[in-house]
């Protein structure tokens, strides 16, 4: 599933043995190898989070990834073994001056059917992944995730349900809360409600079991979308898709 989280984004099909390496270009010159990074103290990313996206409902998992610094013209992802992941340059007219900044990607999402979860964990192990990148001017940047196998439960969502006709005024999302695998510890929730090209999305504290969706939001008469997700400590979410349902 595609977040809007980032100024960069990219769908990544992830090998096992093979590293993936994107070049971003703006063009007016060609992707080549950055400079070496200049000794001394490095910079730690302004933020960096690795976690595993569990649908539910679609019966698929995706690996994602947010990073932020100032300005880089180089990222890097290491496994737990310190093998390279991902590789991205900033190239020809995103190299210099301007460089880089926000970061989204999330791995392509086979269904279970061709890649099982247990495949999936098998390709990325739990454990600590480190980020590394250049910023613009040549100083080092720095950060590590650790990735973890606790995905929380499917949400359970009490309403909308199957066909239901809700007010175009407004309504109530309603859903239990996540209590399982044992030990699990939900930090949010998610809502998602989609129609059309529009979506409204909000955060709700992890005690929420409700939220409500303004009508300044809806159109009468229209097909209804969206999702739950349940976030859990580790960073890893699992999504619930709403069933059809329509205003009236």
């Amino acid at each position: 599933m595609r977040r809007k989280l980032g100024a960069v984004a990219f769908a990544l099909t992830l090998s096992a043995a093979v590293a993936v390496s994107v070049a971003v270009s703006g063009g007016g010159g060609a992707s080549g190898r950055s400079a070496e990074a200049s000794k001394g103290t490095p910079l730690q990313f302004e933020q960096h989070d690795l976690y595993i996206e569990y649908n539910a409902t679609a019966g698929d998992a995706g690996l994602q990834l947010g990073a932020d610094a100032e300005d880089w013209k180089r990222f890097e992802l290491l496994d737990t073994t310190g093998k390279p992941l991902i590789d991205i340059r900033a190239s020809g007219r995103l190299r210099r001056p301007f460089g880089l900044s926000e970061l989204f990607l999330e791995a392509s999402e086979p269904s279970f059917a061709r890649v099982p979860f247990s495949t999936f964990k098998r390709r990325f192990p739990e454990g600590r992944y480190r980020f590394r990148g250049v910023t613009g001017d040549g100083r080092r940047l720095v950060g590590s995730d650790r990735l973890s196998f606790v995905v929380p439960g499917a949400p359970k969502l009490t309403f909308p349900t199957q066909g239901a006709l809700v007010d175009p005024e407004g309504f109530t999302v309603t859903w239990e809360p996540v209590t399982s695998p044992a030990g699990v510890k939900i930090v949010t929730y998610q809502v998602i409600v989609t129609q059309g090209d529009r979506e409204l999305s909000m955060y709700l504290p992890a005690n929420a079991t409700s939220a409500t969706i303004p009508g300044e939001f809806l159109e009468p008469a229209t097909e209804t979308g969206g999702e739950l997700l349940a976030r859990e400590k580790s960073g890893n979410q699992t999504i619930t898709e709403f069933p059809s349902f329509r205003t009236r």
